[in-house]
């Protein structure tokens, strides 16, 4: 992935996978749930979708997009949230009980790296998932990805969602 160029606090890494480009045909992955059950892309087909990406609960930028998002997604008809991370699936729902998020839907990558492989959002030196945002319309096209170009930033988000309101 040679065009993106993100960095983590100043410092440049290095993602890996295939990068997703708007006008891709959405593929399918899977991850993990609150329950540690699977939890497949497809499962929310005819519905649009938004991947909210981002590399771990435990920071205050995270943290403000998972809240950011859950806002708005109450705000917003046939749309699912998607908030992905490779957390493992206890932080991330103690994240959500003590932080009341109950719209958004967070799931985790960190058992087959399945998402960040497929969409080109892993972090090869920290094994997390970059800052992005990959919006999915109901037959499965990639409408809009963002990948944000410091992790340490918060991704934009009426950029995504104006994006949304036209699908």
């Amino acid at each position: 992935m040679e065009n993106t160029k993100v960095t983590f606090g100043g410092n440049p890494v290095t993602l890996i996978g295939k990068e997703i480009k708007i006008g891709d045909k959405a593929p399918d992955f899977t991850v993990i749930n609150n329950d540690l059950k699977p939890v497949k892309l497809s499962d929310y087909n005819g519905k649009v979708r938004i991947i909210s990406v981002f590399p771990s609960v435990d920071t205050p930028v995270c943290a403000a997009q998972n809240r950011n998002f859950n806002k708005r997604a109450s705000e917003m008809q046939n749309v699912v949230i998607l908030s992905v991370s490779n957390d493992l699936p206890f932080a991330q729902k103690r994240f959500c009980g003590a932080e009341g998020i109950d719209k958004v839907i967070t799931l985790s990558d960190h058992k087959d790296l399945d998402f960040g492989m497929k969409y080109g959002f892993l972090i090869e030196e920290l094994r997390l998932l970059a800052r992005g945002v990959v919006v999915i319309d109901a037959n499965e096209i990639v409408r809009y990805v963002e990948f944000v170009g410091e992790i340490a930033e918060e991704p934009d988000y009426e950029k995504a969602l104006d994006i949304v309101t036209k699908l």
